[in-house]
């Protein structure tokens, strides 16, 4: 099916002829707005563009889409704004508890809560936002979660009751992050030996992220020094950059990365985590379903 968020972009790229330039007005990375594209032409079948070194050219197919895609949106909007109208007419709005881990909070909630709708959908969100085991807590027996999303590595290390629905919303990677300061070639491949040799940025002893990158060094029987514990990635990326360190950082948390840092490959550093979103089954808020919708597009985009 093509997605809407898509063709809004694709209005933006024709007009400008700029991915880049489209990616400023939206909101979005360039590399962003051309993965949409990518998609776009992926389930449609259809070029969109002709990609030379320095520009884009859309082609007839492209040309026609956006004729199309003008009157969908319209519609949209339209269906939207009735959409809302009902929920501002009505005085019942539906609370919905949620439970999510940092890194994710930081980087979904406030496009969750800006958006231009949020306030018509007639939600009060309530929010639960700590590590995945504490949220499944709040799932179990007892706990009045309605939708918790968390992040698993592997099959093991974290378990939940049977009755919870589960779904996969996607995996979030890894990267290898130093100060930009250090004497490292930018296309250098690093080996884990030469990782062994730095100061790292470690979560504290005890916490999922912690195990998660414990069990990676440990595979490979090094033991690198730790120049600073640190449970916050933004605080974490701060030190990167004054360059106290490197650290493992997720892509969810690199959003607000600071200046001063940079990416480096690691090919033998494979790491992610898989994101899942739990809920209890025959929920009765109807509600709790257009927060995940909204909360797993966040995540494609």
């Amino acid at each position: 099916m093509i997605n809407p968020v898509h063709l809004r972009t694709l209005l933006e790229v024709v007009a400008h002829r700029s991915f880049a330039t489209a990616a400023t007005r939206l909101g979005y990375t360039a590399s962003a707005v051309s993965q949409q594209m990518t998609a776009l032409e992926r389930s449609t079948g259809t070029t969109l563009f002709l990609r030379g070194a320095r520009s884009i050219t859309p082609t007839p197919g492209a040309m026609r889409m956006v004729r199309h895609a003008k009157r969908v949106l319209t519609d949209l909007d339209a269906l939207m704004a009735d959409v809302a109208a009902i929920s501002t007419d009505s005085s019942e709005r539906e609370e919905i508890k949620l439970g999510i881990f940092p890194s994710l909070a930081t980087y979904a909630l406030p496009k969750l809560l800006t958006s231009e709708d949020w306030n018509a959908l007639g939600i009060n969100l309530r929010l639960w936002i700590g590590e995945p085991q504490q949220t499944v807590a709040g799932l179990g027996n007892g706990g009045d979660l309605d939708l918790a999303l968390i992040f698993q590595v592997g099959p093991g290390g974290l378990s939940w009751p049977a009755s919870l629905e589960r779904a996969w919303l996607g995996d979030d990677q890894f990267r290898v992050v130093i100060p930009a300061s250090w004497p490292i070639a930018d296309n250098a491949q690093l080996t884990v030996d030469q990782l062994a040799e730095w100061p790292w940025i470690f979560h504290h002893p005890g916490t999922s992220d912690a195990t998660l990158i414990s069990r990676l060094f440990a595979s490979y029987n090094i033991h690198p020094q730790v120049a600073a514990y640190c449970d916050d990635f933004n605080a974490s990326l701060s030190l990167v950059s004054s360059g106290l360190g490197a650290a493992l950082v997720p892509d969810l948390a690199m959003a607000h990365a600071p200046e001063g840092i940079r990416i480096v490959d690691a090919p033998e550093i494979r790491l992610a985590r898989s994101i899942f979103a739990l809920k209890p089954e025959n929920s009765k808020k109807p509600k709790v379903g257009l927060v995940l919708d909204r909360l797993t597009q966040i995540l494609s985009d």
